[in-house]
């Protein structure tokens, strides 16, 4: 049995790490615009939209999305206001795979959340 949940948690790892590497971290502003520009960011319930001049608007469930974003040593850092809540700022890693965008919130130690880019 111990066997067996050893091997369960060694293809978990795998599988993790594995999910992980298909993404490519973005290490420039330019990598960032040139991926979001004149795309929306969907995910359930949730269309983004970043333009390349800061700014950051949209719809999460039925809320208004607004806020401002900048680029500071290899992170997104955004502010964020969501249904008139103040999200505070945070710094995030952006990684991308094809048509997919993932933010990773605490400059990458955080949780993730991926995006559709359309």
């Amino acid at each position: 049995m111990r066997d067996v949940l050893v091997l369960a948690c060694a293809s978990i790892v795998v599988l993790a790490t594995a999910a992980k590497a298909d993404f490519q971290k973005l290490e420039t502003q330019a990598d960032f615009v040139s991926a979001v520009a004149g795309k929306t960011l969907k995910r359930p319930m949730v269309e983004l939209n970043v333009t390349p001049a800061g700014g950051i608007s949209g719809k999460g469930a039925v809320w208004p999305v607004s806020g401002k974003w900048t680029w500071k040593d290899g992170y997104f850092c955004r502010d964020l206001v969501w249904g008139g809540g103040d999200l505070g700022h945070n710094c995030q890693e952006v990684s991308l795979n094809g048509g997919k965008i993932r933010f990773t919130s605490d400059k990458g130690t955080g949780q993730s959340a991926d995006f559709t880019l359309r």
